[in-house]
């Protein structure tokens, strides 16, 4: 994609702002840089002349997605001192407090897209505010945004961003604006259909997260009868209970999880998100070991 150059190193401003950065910065950035959060992370610190670190140890920063960092606390990865920058999908409340809890300095979220560049920040999923210069809307429940910071075409082939007529584009993510927070519920595209309902699986992550302060994780695995049944991942037992009261207290019978899953380290892509597929696939061996 191109991107109009001015603008998009007057994001850098706001961003080194935010996370105290410098030239004696040294910024611990795991993914891989095919990955845009990634990519633009070691940019930004190549741009004012701090290190990028291929390890933890000795950095005063790191960028992760909420998956990648979840696995940083299970592994007990030093992160006391450390400004934590977590991008990718949501982080919710009780994974923010407790990255906290282990020291670090300070835990920072944003909400964007390669296509749109940063939408909205804050410290979790439930307290992102727009990005200066941004504007947003929610349509039909899809966000769309105007600012500076939009590519201004794919380089080679088409991706997801639609734009339109009044300057606003989208990549399709859905959400909603309440309280003056944009609410991200992911691109939707994830479902489960069981008994004949078709179940969006952001929208049952997102109510969870929201009740609760816990990371959920919901897949669908085969049923003889119902087709698929929804399911709940947790990297913490003790969580279930809390969340099978939420489930009821909030969701559709439909979507409600009729299986819950603890699984400490749930497998990631090499990006550091969540890998839905080998998830169901070792959830499914689990269940074909039951009596």
């Amino acid at each position: 994609m191109v991107r109009s150059t001015d603008s998009w190193f007057d994001s850098f401003t706001h961003l080194t702002r935010r996370l105290s950065m410098g030239p004696s910065s040294r910024v611990w950035v795991p993914g891989p840089l095919s990955a845009t959060m990634n990519l633009f992370a070691a940019v930004h610190a190549a741009d004012l002349g701090a290190q990028v670190l291929p390890s933890s140890a000795g950095a005063t920063h790191a960028v992760l997605t909420p998956s990648a960092l979840s696995r940083a606390l299970a592994q007990h990865v030093d992160l006391v001192g450390v400004t934590v920058l977590v991008a990718g999908d949501r982080l919710s409340r009780g994974l923010h407090d407790a990255t906290l809890a282990r020291g670090a300095t300070q835990v920072c979220h944003y909400y964007g897209a390669a296509e749109l560049s940063f939408v909205a920040w804050g410290s979790h999923a439930g307290d992102l505010r727009v990005f200066p210069g941004v504007e947003v809307e929610c349509r039909d429940s899809v966000i769309w945004v105007r600012s500076p910071y939009l590519c201004l075409r794919y380089d080679g082939s088409d991706g997801p961003l639609t734009r339109g007529l009044d300057g606003f584009a989208t990549v399709g993510d859905r959400g909603d604006i309440r309280d003056g927070c944009l609410h991200v519920l992911g691109r939707g595209e994830e479902t489960v259909v069981t008994a004949g309902a078709t179940v969006l699986v952001a929208d049952v992550e997102a109510t969870l997260e929201q009740a609760s302060g816990s990371r959920v994780f919901v897949v669908g695995l085969p049923h003889p009868d119902l087709g698929k049944i929804v399911c709940g991942v947790v990297s913490d037992a003790a969580a279930i209970p809390a969340l099978r009261a939420s489930s009821r207290e909030l969701l559709d019978p439909a979507q409600r999880p009729r299986r819950w899953f603890e699984v400490p380290q749930p497998p990631l892509t090499s990006a550091g998100k969540l890998d839905r597929a080998a998830l169901v696939d070792a959830l499914g061996d689990e269940l074909a070991l039951e009596p």
